[in-house]
């Protein structure tokens, strides 16, 4: 087999196969080497990450702590074996922080989306059921009575879809483990954890969710008089209720707008908590608007149905004027939608600029004709490499950057320290200095670094102050400033130092990066096939890209992320195209005799099928035209005070359009079993209806 380490290709012949116990490798491969090749492979001749000690009977694991501790550096970790266990599961812990939040904000905002599913139904039914409520009165039940009616129903329900929900999570939380282990990562390897908190927690918040959503429409119903009632009088539309309504909204939109300008010109120090504040604003409005939405369905059903009405005639005009009968109803189905799409386009949009800024970085500091690279795009790449490189035929200058981390004394947050060779770096990068100049980077002492001019914004540091860094392998780096540079992307971290400085006081000798130019004169296509030779033949966990190459691999890494978004936002867009089938379906229902009407005077089947399948469409299409208007709103301006950072934001029209017709698509896809229905509905059946 070949194994890669800090060096050329190496081949090894297998004499045995083995087990590292239940320990979890995470889908890696794992090749177990005698000390002296391993370290050697490795590159950390006469190290060893870990020494695991036995005690022998009698001695504790504490006092062999405090005895091993006494003999070794102070560098060094001395911890029992449940010590360890403890750190290494907190650490896990901590690195999975971000997807565990980033997986309760989704399934937050898939909640909020089936609230509204759940409250637009409630509003169908309960008018439905009007005259049954009606008769209920007059038989002496109370008003109390009828909305402990409709909320022990809704407590029903909730139970039973809290329930279905909870086993259906447990299932798919065993099926992507089952597929982990089917492509040998076996994460987590002890198998799913099904807590009690989370039994207890899924169904508390899948009931509440689904009581307060059916709250509004339970008590709009027993405010209906028995005798209006019994007339299938429709329910009342409180004035009171539209102007309370408009009210919140008109409060949640300025308070969000309020949010929005504070990000924007409000001085905050820190782009990220501008961009934080301005997100709980973006979501404040984006309420506001669902709020508001009844009063822009009439123009937008006339936007988005017009061309259905032009291409199709009169099905194309039923289905803009029933969109506009109930604006309430449409709306809430509309807005389902316009949230979770709106969250689509402002990562569509988001990533794109992403894009953009990353391939205007490479083209700005990249000067080099190629960069060799791990082909994961983020691991070390042999130290080896520079020096073959180097040494091809038509090659110019060649420099490596390497990285590590240390925490400044005095502050709680690990910063990303970079390392150059100072009198090359300049050939194949190059810095944008706002304090200092290129001799401070040629002339780049052991004790000396560049900072990035935001971290030295926010630590108020000048050229000639000094810092004082925690590394890695425990000692103190005491580092003069000399410059200060614009770092756009935050590809350098906090501090540039040199390669002697990184080795001596981090203890990092690998690089991360090579960058190569092509000598005066010689065939750039030609030298760059040369490269590519090598790093295959010898280096096969490494790349060489020219500069078209590194920024498809930039692009490819964020749209992975953004593929892992939409996966995730694909649960909300997909809980709102069942509540328009759902709406449709209860719609269909309250309109049998109407239905049956068309058909007794003369429509086809397939005419009714069409009525309800553009019905659908210009639902959907509200709430796309809502949600791709929010979302690249909240993208631009979001994205505002991160253009001091190097952020350009860019809009991918034809990926919005494309939305739009998936919108428009989805629309049709959810009308496909409520279409069939009302088709097949008998004439005589549905004239008879009550």
């Amino acid at each position: 087999i070949g194994v890669v380490g800090e060096g050329r290709l190496r081949r090894y012949r297998v004499v045995g196969i083995n087990k590292l116990g239940d320990t979890a490798t995470g889908g890696s491969s794992t090749v177990t080497l005698i000390p002296g090749e391993a370290q050697e492979v490795a590159g950390k001749k006469g190290k060893f990450d870990q020494i695991s000690v036995a005690a022998t009977p009698g001695t504790s694991p504490t006092e062999l702590k405090r005895r091993i501790a006494r003999v070794v550096p102070r560098s060094v970790r001395v911890e029992a074996a449940a010590e360890k266990a403890e750190r290494q599961s907190s650490d896990i812990g901590n690195d999975l922080g971000f997807l565990k939040v980033a997986l309760l904000v989704f399934s937050g905002v898939a909640l909020v989306v089936g609230g509204f599913l759940i409250f637009n139904t409630f509003s169908i039914t309960v008018a439905q059921r009007i005259r049954e409520f009606g008769l209920l009165r007059t038989l002496g039940a109370s008003r109390a009575q009828l909305l402990r009616s409709v909320l022990a129903e809704a407590l029903l329900i909730g139970v039973a879809g809290s329930v279905l929900g909870l086993a259906a999570g447990v299932g798919f939380a065993i099926g992507i483990n089952s597929l982990f282990k089917s492509f040998g990562i076996d994460l987590p390897n002890t198998g799913t954890v099904f807590a009690t908190r989370t039994i207890v927690v899924a169904l508390l918040i899948g009931v509440v969710m689904t009581v307060v959503s059916s709250m509004t429409p339970a008590l709009r119903a027993t405010r209906v008089s028995p005798m209006d009632a019994l007339r299938d009088a429709a329910l009342p539309e409180s004035r009171r209720r539209g102007r309370v309504t408009a009210v919140v909204a008109a409060l949640l939109g300025l308070g969000g707008l309020a949010m929005l300008l504070i990000g924007l010109f409000g001085g905050i120090e820190s782009s990220s908590s501008a961009a934080s504040l301005m997100g709980g604003g973006a979501a404040a409005v984006l309420f506001a608007v669902s709020l508001y939405s009844p009063r822009l369905v009439k123009p937008l059903a006339a936007l988005a149905g017009k061309p259905i009405e032009l291409l199709r005639g009169l099905t194309g005009r039923l289905a803009r004027e029933n969109a506009m009968r109930k604006p309430g109803r449409t709306a809430v189905t509309a807005a389902a939608l316009m949230i979770g799409l709106a969250l689509v386009v402002f990562v569509t949009v988001f990533a794109a600029g992403l894009n953009q800024s990353v391939a205007s970085t490479i083209d700005r500091n990249f000067t080099g004709d190629l960069t060799i690279q791990n082909i994961d795009g983020f691991s070390p790449i042999p130290r080896s490499i520079e020096a073959d490189v180097k040494a091809v035929e038509g090659v110019g200058a060649v420099s490596a950057l390497r990285f590590s981390e240390g925490k400044v004394k005095g502050q709680p947050t690990v910063q990303g320290v970079a390392a150059v060779d100072p009198q090359n770096i300049g050939r194949v990068f190059k810095f944008e200095f706002t304090e200092g100049e290129q001799s401070s980077l040629e002339g780049l002492g052991d004790g000396e670094t560049i900072v990035d001019e935001s971290y030295a914004e926010s630590e108020n540091l000048d050229i000639g102050d000094t810092l004082e860094v925690l590394t890695p392998t425990g000692r103190r780096s005491t580092l003069r400033v000399v410059a200060a540079v614009k770092d756009r992307t935050d590809f350098l971290g906090s501090f540039v130092i040199s390669h002697k400085a990184l080795a001596r006081d981090f203890g990092e000798k690998r690089n991360a990066y090579v960058f190569a130019s092509v000598a005066p004169g010689a065939d750039s296509g030609a030298v760059q096939k040369r490269v590519e030779r090598l790093i295959e033949d010898q280096y096969p966990s490494a790349e060489a890209l020219d500069q078209e190459g590194l920024k498809k691999s930039q692009e490819e890494q964020i749209n992975q992320l953004l593929g892992l978004v939409y996966a995730l936002l694909s649960l909300a867009v997909v809980v709102s195209i069942f509540g328009i089938v759902n709406t449709l379906a209860l719609s269909i229902h309250e309109r049998t005799r109407e239905l049956g009407m068309l058909r007794a005077v003369g429509m086809s089947r397939r005419q009714v099928r069409q009525i309800v399948r553009y019905e659908a469409v210009i639902t959907a299409l509200i709430g796309a035209i809502l949600g791709t208007i929010l979302g690249v709103l909240f993208a631009a301006l979001i994205s505002r005070p991160l253009a001091d950072e190097g952020f350009e934001l860019a809009y991918p029209v034809v990926t919005l359009i494309v939305l739009l017709a998936l919108a428009a698509l989805a629309g049709v896809l959810a009308a496909i079993g409520p279409a069939r229905r009302a088709s097949r509905l008998d004439v005589l059946d549905a004239l008879a209806y009550e």
